[in-house]
């Protein structure tokens, strides 16, 4: 049978352009369709204008750190809300333009407009009905917001990043990353902000130390945590502030209620119920291992799939599928053990590897290894930040099994130790490393002694 294109992607965000840019230059017919922005959540609402804010909030700080190596501010420093969204707004822009492109140089067909399946072999966008050997759902996710009452006026992780103004008072609900990530933004800007969250203490899945070190530092910042905490319901006031009545009958006024607690498969409208595609009990699309759904010409990949939702992992599950089904000799699985990840909240985390309750819910005998120290940048200011630093190693075979870090470019300092923890380094060939000095990355070639074992 002969096919308008060899792939069809579905979704233009960093999974799908990876693979639709690949499988064309291995000689694939691909098309791309895109219903909204190019480079997907990461480039558009995600990673990218986070990590922009971020800076942005933390510029708060250096200006008070200076002071310490002997520079004066002639004036107050002051801060423009919409001076960080026009900027951001404009570098978000300039990525589309890339991301379009790599994507036509490549050779690939961008459509613009929603797809929607027909069948197993076909696609219709705008009217118009597209053919395929193969198809990939590379959709994304979406932002979920309890339907509680009053739910319509709280905001999700997509409309954060174009508010016109910055927020009075701010409840931010969640503890995941974009929550953890977000109560700093806000809190770094100057916002009263408070973190609501349902649980004992957030970042559930993080190593233990890290996230009450985490609790520690945040709360030395002035930042309002509120764990066992949730809102039943919002009510708007006349003067158009919000009221949240929480389930323990406490009520919190803001101007902002934003919600970071989980994001849902985007799969709205896709046409799903004319295939044989399956969903998980989760609502995810079922894959195997090679990113094949439960029909067989249609793959899937991506936050869609519901298995790491980090962006590099979802490149390299593009590369993956491009590779087998165009260029099988260099077709290599996803290996999804020891990805490192960072958490951009303020100070940062830097994680790879097993925490040390996986350690040993998995039957390692571990040592643990810690320290925890003031940053030299630090030393000459009236700062009490404390960077922490934590290696899990396997007291048997004395393979590493988890770096973990809080402080000041956590994330820049973890992906180097990826390196080593996925060629199987042991605590050995830490300790015989020369550390670069004084930098705070040395620390974790110095520890000697574990504090537990």
């Amino acid at each position: 049978m002969t096919y308008d294109f060899d792939l069809f992607v579905i979704g233009a965000g960093s999974g799908g352009v990876r693979a639709a840019r690949f499988a064309a230059g291995y000689g694939a017919r691909v098309a791309v369709a895109e219903s909204r922005y190019l480079g997907g959540t990461c480039v558009n609402v995600g990673c990218v204008p986070k990590k922009l804010m971020v800076y942005g909030a933390h510029f708060a700080e250096d200006f008070q750190q200076a002071q310490g190596f002997g520079w004066s501010l002639s004036a107050k420093a002051t801060f423009d809300w919409p001076t960080l969204i026009a900027n951001k707004n404009r570098e978000i822009e300039r990525l589309n333009g890339i991301y379009r492109n790599l994507l036509v140089n490549s050779g690939v067909t961008l459509l613009e407009g929603h797809a929607r399946l027909l069948d197993a072999h076909s696609v219709e966008l705008g009217g118009q009905r597209y053919s395929a050997k193969h198809i990939l759902i590379a959709t994304g996710g979406w932002p979920h917001i309890p339907e509680i009452p009053g739910h319509e006026h709280a905001i999700g992780s997509n409309e954060v990043f174009f508010l016109e103004q910055l927020p009075k008072r701010v409840l931010v609900v969640g503890g995941g990353y974009i929550a953890v990530e977000f109560a700093s933004i806000f809190h770094g800007l100057g916002a009263q902000t408070s973190l609501l969250y349902r649980g004992d203490l957030f970042l559930r899945g993080f190593d233990g130390a890290v996230r009450r070190h985490l609790h520690e530092e945040l709360s030395k910042r002035g930042l309002d945590l509120q764990f066992n905490s949730d809102i039943e319901r919002i009510d708007k006031q006349p003067n158009g502030s919000l009221l949240a009545t929480l389930k323990d009958g406490r009520q919190l006024q803001a101007d902002c209620i934003f919600y970071a607690t989980g994001r849902r498969p985007m799969l709205d409208n896709l046409g799903l119920e004319n295939t044989g595609v399956e969903l998980d009990e989760r609502g995810y699309i079922k894959v195997d291992e090679q990113y094949q759904t439960t029909e067989p010409s249609i793959l899937a990949l991506g936050d869609v799939i519901g298995r790491v939702q980090l962006t590099p992992v979802a490149l390299a599950e593009g590369m993956a599928v491009a590779r087998r089904l165009f260029k099988p000799e260099e077709y290599r699985k996803v290996d999804y053990q020891t990805i490192p990840t960072a958490v951009f909240s303020l100070p940062n985390i830097g994680t790879v590897g097993l925490s040390e309750e996986q350690a040993r819910a998995q039957g390692y005998r571990v040592d643990v290894y810690e320290s925890r120290f003031k940053p030299m940048k630090l030393t000459m200011t009236e700062s009490q930040e404390r960077t922490l630093m934590k290696l899990v190693v396997d007291a048997d075979s004395d393979r590493v099994l988890g770096c973990h870090m809080v402080g000041p470019e956590a994330g820049e300092i973890v992906q180097g130790l990826a390196v080593a923890l996925k060629a199987g380094a042991t605590k050995q060939i830490f300790d015989e490393t020369i550390g670069v000095h004084p930098t705070a990355a040395e620390e974790f070639v110095t520890m000697r002694a574990p504090v537990t074992s």
